[in-house]
């Protein structure tokens, strides 16, 4: 959203929901889709708002993705934040000329979907090294105050303050590293997405790792510690102080990274701040524990805001975990949610377990819960990922009739089989036991490293980009595909002494795929495709990949290509091409539609049959 687009959306919308977050994690990448918003601004450069349901995202794009399950109460509130914005838009002065006030990034967020903040990217910027400066100073004063009280040096106690932050930066790594080495565990043991169809397991599995790594560290040497010059009040102070020196440590570096997220690092800084200015210009800084209480009243906030960020990205992201290819473990991205989302949270709060008189019953209960989900999650029901009709696994392949045509024309490759590209990490595994028969099932790695794109019909970027974890299950019966895809060479025509011209016809289904890679000697110099993809190739060993789809005009393709060669030899083959139809919607013959029937109840299918032809020209 431009500058201008958010003081819209704050004017005029009634329930807001929106975050810089998420902004910077969908432009970097990481979420496995793309908007389709994304068109008018990629190509037809018009500004714009996306809104999208976030809630209940297992059957998004699958056959239970209907009207019925998105709630009234959300039809109604889309309603609301729609009209009331198009009405504010459509008085806009910045109508009349778009390009005017276009560009400009911010910071924005919503807390708890009741209110909506925003600010410039300069006011941004300003506000966290403040906040992190004001720590530093604060910290500095505090510190002065601990030495007066207590009759030692400041550097006396700067030392400790050194020795305490190491101890910190060890509680924050472990805080971080605990819930991902349990969630690389267990995809090691083959339990990935436990926690798919019982979000709970969350909680025991990373949650509660990470508030072990908090706390141990601390827990420990306070119980060790021994100093009489410094009360262990001041002590556990030092590491709330230790604490805010790391998060504006962070802060300095993630805005100077360039980083608007970085706001969600300095909501518990502020606050930290604020609450240690009140200790400091009261008596309630050397009075013990009595500075504690307004630790933990300013704490309320920040826990809210950070708890909310990660509540809110867990939910979004764990059902993309089973569309997001077999390639990644999806489980470290929830870890690592649930990682910071704790120790933002959960960071000035968990030293104060040391001024209890048990903290260790703390850990243990930790301890226990984390045992008792790790059981559930391994060796019951509960982990098992999939749900019919809720969160059902997604499978999806291809019904490939697979054919090769040498430079002479001969066939020298006829087979038939599935080609599967399993959508998330656990793949076949589940099939294990179940009718569906998988005897002979293949991966294709090695077919990727001599075939151009694996010699097979890989139907979009996701299964390109998932094609060295693909299977290949043969079948002996041949797939006939239900129409024609035919490639007619129309002319090849010599252009200069170093350059050919070839021009063909493709037709074929609504859906069809050209590959083509040129050998090391030729270059491919024109094309009537996009210049801009031609001379941007995508990184070898991948060739070039054109999509086409149609609608209503289903006339044929006419195209044309023009390769280069310094020697000018044209009788030599110059390039290979690859040419595929997807039939989507057709169920396929009879085995096929057996083959699919024997899936279980869990199973949400995508199939349809593909053909695919290899020509060297």
């Amino acid at each position: 959203m431009s500058d201008k687009e958010k003081l819209y959306y704050k004017k005029y919308i009634k329930y807001p929901f929106a975050t810089t977050a998420g902004e910077e994690i969908f432009q970097a990448g990481f979420i496995p889709s793309n908007s389709d918003f994304q068109q008018f601004t990629n190509y037809g450069n018009i500004p714009g708002l996306d809104m999208a349901q976030i809630i209940n995202g297992f059957v998004y794009h699958t056959k239970y993705d209907t009207i019925d399950v998105i709630p009234r109460e959300s039809m109604q509130n889309t309603g609301d934040n729609i009209l009331s914005l198009v009405r504010g838009l459509s008085n806009a002065t910045e109508l009349q000329d778009i390009q005017a006030h276009k560009g400009g990034h911010g910071v924005f967020f919503d807390f708890l979907g009741i209110y909506f903040i925003h600010y410039s990217e300069a006011t941004g910027i300003l506000l966290n090294y403040s906040a992190a400066g004001a720590a530093f100073i604060l910290i500095y004063v505090s510190l002065w105050r601990m030495a007066d009280v207590s009759h030692v040096s400041i550097c006396h106690v700067a030392r400790w303050l050194i020795l305490v932050l190491v101890i910190q930066i060890i509680s924050f790594v472990l805080g971080l590293a605990l819930p991902l080495v349990v969630a690389q565990v267990f995809d090691n043991l083959g339990l990935s997405l436990t926690y798919y169809s019982t979000p709970l397991l969350v909680i025991g599995l990373y949650v509660c790792p990470s508030l072990i790594g908090l706390s141990l560290p601390t827990t420990i040497y306070y119980s060790l510690q021994r100093n009489d010059k410094i009360s262990n009040a001041y002590h556990i102070h030092l590491a709330l102080h230790t604490q805010a020196v790391i998060l504006a440590l962070l802060t300095i570096g993630l805005t100077m990274f360039g980083l608007r997220s970085t706001y969600i690092f300095v909501i518990p800084l502020i606050f930290y701040v604020l609450s240690l200015t009140l200790n400091l210009l009261t008596t309630l800084h050397d009075r013990g524990y009595a500075w504690a209480g307004l630790v933990k009243a300013g704490q309320i906030i920040p826990f809210l805001c950070s708890s909310y960020v990660a509540y809110l990205f867990i939910v979004i992201l764990t059902p993309m975990g089973g569309r997001g290819g077999s390639s990644a473990n999806q489980d470290l991205y929830i870890a690592l949610l649930a990682a910071l989302g704790t120790i933002l949270s959960f960071g000035f709060l968990i030293p104060l377990i040391n001024t209890f008189r048990r903290p260790s019953f703390v850990l243990l209960s930790l301890l226990a819960i984390t045992a008792l989900s790790m059981y559930l999650a391994s060796s019951t029901q509960l982990g098992f990922p999939y749900r019919p009709k809720t969160s059902g696994q997604r499978v999806a392949y291809l019904q490939v009739r697979n054919m090769f045509y040498e430079y002479d024309g001969t066939r020298s490759k006829d087979e038939s089989g599935y080609l599967f590209n399993f959508q998330d990490r656990r793949e076949e595994k589940p099939f294990v036991g179940t009718k569906v028969n998988l005897t002979g099932l293949v991966d294709i790695k090695s077919q990727c490293e001599t075939h151009m794109m694996c010699g097979m019909p890989l139907f979009d970027y996701r299964y390109v980009g998932n094609r060295l974890q693909s299977k290949w299950l043969p079948r002996s019966e041949p797939i006939v595909p239900p129409g024609l895809t035919t490639l007619k060479v129309l002319n090849k025509s010599i252009v200069n002494s170093t350059t050919v011209r070839f021009e063909f016809e493709l037709t074929g289904p609504s859906h069809m795929s050209l590959f083509i890679q040129p050998y090391e000697d030729v270059k491919m110099s024109n094309w009537s495709f996009s210049l801009t993809y031609l001379n941007n190739p995508p990184p070898k060993p991948l060739s070039y990949h054109v999509y086409i789809g149609f609608g209503i005009d289903s006339s044929p393709l006419k195209f044309w290509l023009e390769f280069s060669k310094w020697n000018g030899d044209f009788k030599v083959p110059l390039f290979q091409m690859g040419v595929s139809g997807h039939y989507i919607g057709d169920e396929g013959d009879e085995q096929s539609q057996k083959f699919k029937s024997s899936f279980p109840s869990y199973s949400i299918v995508a199939t349809w049959p593909s053909v695919y032809m290899r020509y060297i020209f």
